[in-house]
């Protein structure tokens, strides 16, 4: 099992220059990416990207807090070109999971990247809503638990056991810390971690 390295950022210039790089499978951002880079215009600045980075899959993340708004704002990032993944956090601000979005969405066949996952429970609740002939990516933000003082490897570990017999859903390592979380993921049996460029 290869462990795919996508990068972590939304900077124009470093995502321009790693496109290239056979090492980079893909690219992940969010809009405080975006906003760390000064980007004014979220679709501009995302078809900026989209127009350099063509191929290779790309995740956007919805802003929206409501899910009806989260609908809407996925369809038209969808539309955007044939290698997105829709980023929808696993929650809402208020708590609420995004069951119902994430359910619509990957029956309508728009590849997803579920993020800000952070337990086995919210991952079983994902696997029970997603389309499986539908391309998902789970990100578990295994970085911010360890900032907490909690153990991601064990969740990470039973989150590929819950998935692996379903071929369209990847588990992604996200908020890494250091190199060696490659080694750790790669261990775990992750499918894709996600690295700043640092």
């Amino acid at each position: 099992m290869k462990l795919k390295i996508f990068c972590d950022s939304a900077d124009y210039k470093i995502i321009k220059k790693l496109n290239n790089n056979l090492l980079v499978k893909g690219f992940t951002t969010n809009p405080s990416l975006m906003r760390l880079v000064g980007a004014k215009d979220y679709k501009t600045y995302s078809k900026k990207i989209l127009s350099i980075c063509k191929k290779k899959p790309i995740s956007l993340e919805v802003f929206a807090d409501n899910f009806d708004q989260m609908l809407e704002q996925a369809r038209i990032i969808n539309s955007w070109g044939k290698n997105i993944y829709v980023k929808i956090p696993v929650v809402n601000s208020k708590g609420f999971f995004s069951g119902k979005v994430i359910k619509k969405l990957s029956n309508e066949r728009i590849k997803l990247n579920v993020t800000a996952v952070y337990t086995t429970k919210q991952v079983k609740k994902i696997i029970r809503n997603v389309n499986k002939k539908s391309k998902t990516i789970i990100s578990i933000f295994a970085g911010r638990m360890a900032d907490v003082g909690k153990d991601p490897i064990p969740i990470i570990k039973q989150s590929v056991y819950e998935t692996k017999k379903f071929k369209n859903i990847s588990i992604l390592w996200a908020s890494t810390r250091e190199a060696y979380n490659y080694l750790q993921a790669k261990k775990c049996g992750c499918q894709i971690i996600t690295m700043p460029p640092s």
